[in-house]
C-alpha cells in the first residue's frame, strides 16, 4: 500500500479551511490513483508540526516582519502588452479613455505650473473599468499605460488577499508603494470584493480582513499620485467612499459593427485565408460574443486549418463560432 503523509495543518487554521484543504487533497490523490492505476493509497493528515512546518512558520514570521519597501519587491512593472490600436470599442468608450490619458499628461501643467496642488496635494486618476468578462478591460488598462509611456503593475485580488490576519492590508500598501516607486500604472483586476461595501457586525476573521484591506485601500488612494485602474464585473453595491473617488467606465458587449472590427483585427495579413471568409457574416453569427470569445473562435479555426494543412476557410470560422456558442449555452443551464 502506498502512503501519503501530510503533517502540520496548524491548529490555528479555521476548521472550515482545514476541511476544504483535506477535501481537495483527497480529490487530487484519487485522480492520481486513477491515472496511475494504483489500487490503494493510505492518506494520513495530522496536526502534528514537524521540522519542515517549523521552518515554514519561521519563514512566515520573517515575511510578516518585512518593511513595506521590501514587500513591494514582489510587485514588478512590465511593459504594456497592447496599445490603443488593439482596442476595438465604441467611440464613446475610446473618447473616455483618451480624456483619461490627456488629463494624466496635463498633470504637471495644472498642478505644478498653475498651482492647483494647493487644493489637491495628491492628484490621481482612479478608474473602474466595469462590465462583463471578456469585454476588453485588461486590454484597455495596458493600452492606457502604453499611451502614457509608462509600465504597468498588474495584480488581482487573489495576489493581495492573505489568509494570515493583517497581511492583506500590508500587501495593499506595498502594491501602491511599488507603483509610486516605478511611476507605473497600477492595475488591480477582479476588484469587486475590494470595492464593495464594508461589512458590518463582522464575526469571522476573513470578513475582518476584507474590511481592513478596504480601509487600507482608501488610505492609499488618498495618498497616491498616479493612475490606478480597477477591473470589476459589476458597479453595484459599492462602498460610497469609493464612489466619490473612482471614475466608472463601462465596457459593454460589442454590437455588430464593433464585432466586425474585432474579427478583422484578429486576422493578421500573413494569415492564409480562403476567399469565402465573410467578416460581416461572422459578425452576425457571433451575436452576443465578447471580444475574448471572438479571439477564441479565431484561434480554434486557425489551428484546425493548420492541422489540416490548408488555408483557413469560412467553415472553419463558422464551426468555431457554433462550438463556442454551444459551450456558452451549456454553462447557462
Amino acid at each position: 500500500m502506498n502512503g501519503l503523509f501530510v503533517h502540520g495543518i496548524p491548529a490555528v487554521v479555521p476548521e472550515a479551511e482545514a476541511a476544504l484543504c483535506r477535501s481537495r487533497l483527497l480529490l487530487a490523490v484519487d485522480a492520481l490513483r486513477k491515472a496511475t492505476g494504483v489500487e490503494e493509497v493510505d492518506i494520513r493528515i495530522t496536526k502534528a508540526v514537524i521540522d519542515s512546518a517549523s521552518s515554514h512558520s519561521s519563514r512566515l514570521e520573517e515575511w510578516e516582519e518585512l518593511s513595506v519597501s521590501d514587500r513591494a519587491e514582489r510587485y514588478t512593472p512590465t511593459s504594456p502588452l497592447w496599445g490603443m490600436d488593439r482596442l476595438i470599442a465604441p467611440g464613446g468608450l475610446l473618447d473616455e479613455l483618451d480624456a483619461v490619458v490627456r488629463m494624466a499628461e496635463l498633470e504637471d501643467l495644472v498642478f505644478s505650473t498653475w498651482g492647483m496642488r494647493e487644493i489637491e496635494p495628491f492628484p490621481r486618476s482612479v478608474l473602474n473599468f466595469h462590465g462583463p468578462p471578456g469585454t476588453g478591460k485588461t486590454l484597455a488598462a495596458h493600452a492606457v499605460a502604453s499611451s502614457l509611456g509608462r509600465n504597468i503593475i498588474a495584480a488581482s485580488y487573489a495576489d493581495i488577499e492573505s489568509k494570515y490576519h493583517g497581511d492583506g492590508p500590508k500587501n495593499v500598501e506595498a502594491l501602491f508603494f511599488a507603483a509610486q516607486r516605478d511611476n507605473a500604472v497600477l492595475f488591480i483586476d477582479e476588484a469587486d470584493s475590494l470595492l464593495s461595501k464594508r461589512l458590518t457586525n463582522v464575526t469571522q476573521g476573513s470578513e475582518q480582513a476584507i474590511n481592513s484591506m478596504r480601509s487600507q485601500l482608501l488610505i492609499c488612494l488618498e495618498r497616491h499620485r498616479g493612475v490606478v485602474i480597477f477591473a470589476t464585473n459589476l458597479v453595484e453595491n459599492y462602498d460610497s467612499a469609493f464612489e466619490t473617488r473612482v471614475r466608472n467606465i463601462r465596457f459593454s458587449l460589442p454590437d455588430k459593427e464593433v464585432r466586425a472590427a474585432i474579427w478583422r483585427v484578429h486576422l493578421p495579413k500573413q494569415l492564409p485565408l480562403a476567399d469565402d471568409v465573410d467578416i460581416p457574416d461572422l459578425a452576425e453569427r457571433s451575436d452576443g460574443f465578447c471580444g475574448r470569445e471572438i479571439k477564441q473562435a479565431v484561434l480554434d479555426a486557425v489551428f484546425r486549418a493548420a492541422r489540416r494543412g490548408s488555408v483557413v476557410c469560412r467553415e472553419d470560422f463558422v464551426g468555431a463560432v457554433e462550438r463556442i456558442a454551444a459551450n456558452s449555452r451549456k454553462k447557462q443551464l
